[in-house]
């Protein structure tokens, strides 16, 4: 457990602003210097009032996230286990559910910890961490899940970046180890999943009501493009749902066989289906060159990502990438796009 804090000193219109409950310690406003990430921070206003606790972790725009506006309250495992059995309790309709076996069950700020998902896939769970400042109470939190609930096995993932390069050791916690793929159940729809295969699983749990809303209310009889596609899991939910095609689009050339993969355990015919290797901008250019059009345009882009001849990111490129959606997309189609993202 941590017991030394760091006291920190935050202006008038950001401690009102942490407590009322905004959870990330801005960069702009919140400035840590000479210290390791995990340290625990005391935040006082300029009169010395305690704002609130939290922990120092670099991500993004960010130096870290509060944990408690509760002075009395301290930071060790068992205020994790009261943060993770309340969201476990919250998922129980999922958990009982026939048709979905894998959901984010722990969503960050949303439960009560930034920086930090849990997500379960048929009885294992997979912890991601978000900065080195989180893992830092790597120990308390597993303590924290595994006594919580009943679970097969543990995995994590590392998402964030040391030397520059994300750390990608042994994703194996506790537990059992699983067999992979692992087929899981989202609203009825099948999916292929690697817990132990690098900073991904396969599926990302936080669209799961958006593949269903493509599913039941977007997709029938549309001709569906699914950009920085990765495994498909968009283009299964339009198949599914009575799209005329899909195709799915993206740069990685493991793209390909993972998407027949999930289109094949849901008897879904490859052969229907286009599934093409390419840049995003660069099929833009293809399919405006050829004449193609969609009804339907799912755009899910990472925050970052890098080809031999462009540098895509999500902060200055995405006005851009939505121009270059419309272009395909005619009169009374639509574009779904990483802001509809239901958790």
């Amino acid at each position: 457990m941590k017991t030394n804090e760091m006291v920190i000193h935050v202006d008038e219109r950001t401690a009102k602003k942490l407590k009322g409950g905004y959870p990330l310690l801005d960069k702009e406003y919140v400035v840590i210097k000479d210290t390791e990430e995990g340290v625990l921070l005391q935040i006082k206003d300029q009169g010395g009032r305690f704002v609130a606790r939290g922990y120092y972790g670099k991500q993004n725009v960010g130096n870290g996230w509060v944990l408690t506006t509760n002075e009395q309250e301290g930071i060790n495992q068992a205020f994790f286990k009261k943060k993770i059995a309340a969201a476990l309790n919250k998922r129980q309709a999922l958990f009982a559910s026939e048709e979905t076996t894998a959901f984010r069950v722990f969503n960050g700020e949303g439960d009560g910890v930034g920086g930090l998902t849990i997500d379960y896939y048929d009885g294992f769970f997979v912890i991601t961490w978000y900065s080195a400042g989180i893992y830092a109470f790597h120990d308390e939190i597993v303590g924290a899940l595994t006594e919580s609930i009943a679970y097969k096995g543990v995995y994590e993932k590392k998402r964030f970046a040391t030397d520059g390069k994300y750390v990608d050791d042994d994703d194996f916690v506790c537990g059992e180890r699983g067999e992979f793929p692992l087929i899981v159940k989202e609203n009825g729809m099948f999916y292929a999943v690697y817990l132990n295969d690098g900073p991904m699983t396969g599926i990302f749990l936080d669209q799961r009501n958006v593949r269903k809303r493509i599913r039941d209310s977007y997709a029938s009889g549309k001709r569906v493009l699914n950009l920085f596609s990765y495994t498909g899991a968009f283009s299964v939910a339009a198949a599914l749902g009575g799209a005329v095609q899909t195709t799915s689009v993206d740069l990685a050339n493991r793209s390909k066989p993972k998407t027949e993969e999930q289109f094949l355990i849901n008897d879904i015919l490859v052969e229907d289906q286009q599934i093409i290797v390419m840049d995003a901008f660069r099929y833009f250019a293809y399919a405006q060159k050829k004449g193609i059009q969609f009804d339907l345009v799912v755009l899910d882009p990472p925050s970052f990502a890098r080809s031999k001849k462009r540098t895509f990111s999500a902060a200055k490129d995405y006005t851009g990438l939505l121009q270059e959606a419309i272009s395909v997309v005619p009169d009374g189609g639509t574009s779904l796009h990483q802001q509809m993202r239901l958790t």
